[in-house]
């Protein structure tokens, strides 16, 4: 389990807690192969499985179907290759290549994905004989890949044989907005792509797979769709991770009396607060706290979801724990124990990144390590 350690012991019933729909998780990744039958599906399971525990997810994908990951350093591809024993299956290395990453990559057969002169050469001194590589091409986000004389370079190396290019693949960077930079982006691809003829090719992220068979080419890596952070964007998609956490203690505050730190939440009527053990040393962003917070003025009331509705957040989140205002909540409706969902099933993870002005990503990615990750 990633995560908060045990020691041994059972873990506490009052800590934060994510907990993954193994179900969904393999659902999300069918449902988007099934709609790009005629290319390979991967996946994108770099910082840590996007914060819900790399090995549990790897697991839950290859089980799947999928036999194409994608991480970001080689040191997080080699502890996946540990998991993934496999000869069928394929870990990418996004970020390129030094002398001690292209050992690695060699030993544990990651296959780097190469964006840079150097990163050609390092891998070229690597080994005597040529070793599986993907090639990057920069096609218009400006980040990471090869521009077009830098890859006709590397195509006559690949067409002597002293490169194996496995796959020549970019990266869109707006395909989640109403852009014409996917389009434009596609078109450069197309072009430079063909100096490698008859190597397959990737460009379609999550957001990428929606944009129309044309960006699906032979292989799709799609990310923050398969943790269920885009759930809206294809039908039968499903949320994976729902983060809950325990009401330490209720109080009553009269009408007049302020919450939290800054007195950030004047009370305008007498109201019934439930005080939860979750904060921004969790994932959970400060900048998520509720309105009524000068410094955030003019931003929608984020809610957290108790005793069958949605509660609001009062005041600042601080570092271990937040408020909910309870007032409208049955008398008995909930007690110290019982617990709050703040994403998941009942409350979005996109809205709740939109009320702290994030996005799913982030919330996911953030986890921090004494979140219990709890697989069902």
């Amino acid at each position: 389990m990633s995560g908060i350690r045990s020691f041994g012991a059972p873990l506490s019933e009052r800590l934060p807690r994510v907990e993954i729909d193994r179900a969904a998780l393999a659902g999300n990744w069918q449902r988007l192969a099934a709609h790009t039958p005629g290319a390979r599906t991967g996946a994108a399971v770099k910082a840590d499985g996007y914060g819900l525990g790399a090995a549990e997810v790897a697991r839950t994908l290859h089980d799947a179907g999928c036999r194409d990951f994608f991480v970001a350093w080689a040191e997080e591809g080699a502890v996946l290759r540990e998991t993934l024993g496999g000869p069928d299956t394929r870990i990418m290395v996004l970020q390129g290549l030094d002398s001690s990453a292209a050992a690695l990559c060699r030993e544990t057969r990651l296959s780097p994905v190469l964006s840079t002169p150097d990163d050609i050469a390092v891998w070229r001194e690597a080994g005597a004989a040529p070793a599986p590589a993907f090639i990057q091409l920069e096609t218009g986000m400006n980040r990471l890949g090869l521009g077009e004389t830098d890859a006709r370079a590397a195509a006559t190396l690949a067409a002597s044989g002293a490169l194996s290019v496995t796959c020549v693949m970019s990266h869109l960077a707006s395909a989640d907005e109403a852009s014409e930079q996917s389009r434009e982006q596609r078109t450069v691809f197309e072009r430079v792509a063909g100096l490698f003829p008859g190597v397959p090719r990737s460009l379609a992220n999550s957001a990428g797979i929606l944009l129309g068979p044309e960006f699906h080419y032979d292989l799709t890596r799609p990310g923050i769709a398969l943790y269920g952070g885009t759930c809206e964007a294809l039908e039968g998609l499903r949320p994976v991770a729902t983060l809950t956490a325990a009401i330490l203690q209720i109080r009553m505050a009269r009408c007049g009396e302020a919450a939290g730190y800054g007195a950030a939440a004047p009370l305008a009527r007498d109201t019934r607060i439930a005080t939860v053990g979750l904060g921004y040393a969790d994932g959970f962003l400060r900048a998520g706290s509720g309105a009524g917070v000068a410094i955030w003025p003019g931003r929608s009331v984020p809610t957290a979801f108790l005793g069958g509705r949605a509660v609001p957040i009062l005041g600042r989140i601080s570092m271990d724990l937040i408020l909910l205002d309870i007032t409208d909540l049955p008398a008995d409706a909930v007690r110290p124990g019982d617990r709050a969902e703040f994403y998941g099933k009942n409350v979005p993870i996109e809205q709740v990144a939109a009320a702290a002005g994030t996005i799913p990503y982030e919330l996911l990615t953030g986890l921090g390590p004494r979140v219990a990750r709890d697989w069902r």
